[in-house]
């Protein structure tokens, strides 16, 4: 009997992790707790609908945009593709070439030690490459870095040519520790009416 293996690529969300500068802050209080005398713990919790490993929903760059309830779950489940280049500038036309025959595809591009903190700069996909990802089929395309588009972008311009080639957006994976190839991967966003994104528990599923 074949054995499966799962790999989490979710970082863990607490208040030490480093989301996009002035942006909500992960934080955790008690509503009920065992500790108190009360009869079951009940936290409340506050955070960014970016923190972590998440979804962008077209709602977050574009008026018109659906929100994350309105995202099609197809797209985050199934044979996905691990490209480790933590070296690359950027994901260009070139680098989208790595992509071809795969449906979803993940790249790595922080290099190592930068997931401990918000990275000041990290490779990001050009509009060229996001077109390019886009004329190969591609449906999915994620990364570990906290943004498709360059930190300093205020336009989002990968973000809407993603949308417009129909690739789902899938950011802030953990991907340091993967070896490239090929897997299978499940990462559901929430069903969060109204919001312009959500959190996925990302996980890849490899057979042995």
């Amino acid at each position: 009997m074949r054995r499966v293996r799962l790999i989490d690529i979710t970082p863990a969300v607490s208040p030490a992790l480093e989301g996009w500068p002035g942006d909500t802050r992960f934080d955790v209080s008690p509503r009920w707790s065992l500790a108190a005398g009360d009869s079951c713990t009940v936290s409340r919790v506050t955070l960014s609908s970016h923190a972590g490993a998440h979804a962008d929903a077209p709602l977050h760059f574009a008026p018109d945009g659906e929100d994350a309830a309105a995202l099609s779950l197809e797209p985050y489940m199934g044979p996905a593709r691990v490209v480790q280049c933590p070296d690359v500038a950027e994901i260009g036309h070139a680098e989208a070439l790595w992509a071809a025959g795969a449906e979803r595809v993940l790249y790595r591009v922080l290099p190592p030690g930068a997931e401990t903190g918000f990275p000041r700069a990290f490779p990001a996909l050009t509009v060229e490459g996001a077109r390019t990802l886009a004329r190969l089929g591609v449906r999915l395309f994620g990364t570990d870095a906290p943004s498709v588009d360059a930190v300093d972008s205020k336009t989002l311009d990968a973000h809407h040519a993603l949308r417009a080639g129909g690739v789902a957006i899938l950011e802030g994976l953990a991907l340091a520790e993967v070896p490239a190839g090929e897997y299978e991967l499940i990462a559901l966003p929430l069903k969060w009416r109204g919001v312009d994104a959500a959190p996925v528990r990302a996980v890849l599923r490899v057979g042995e």
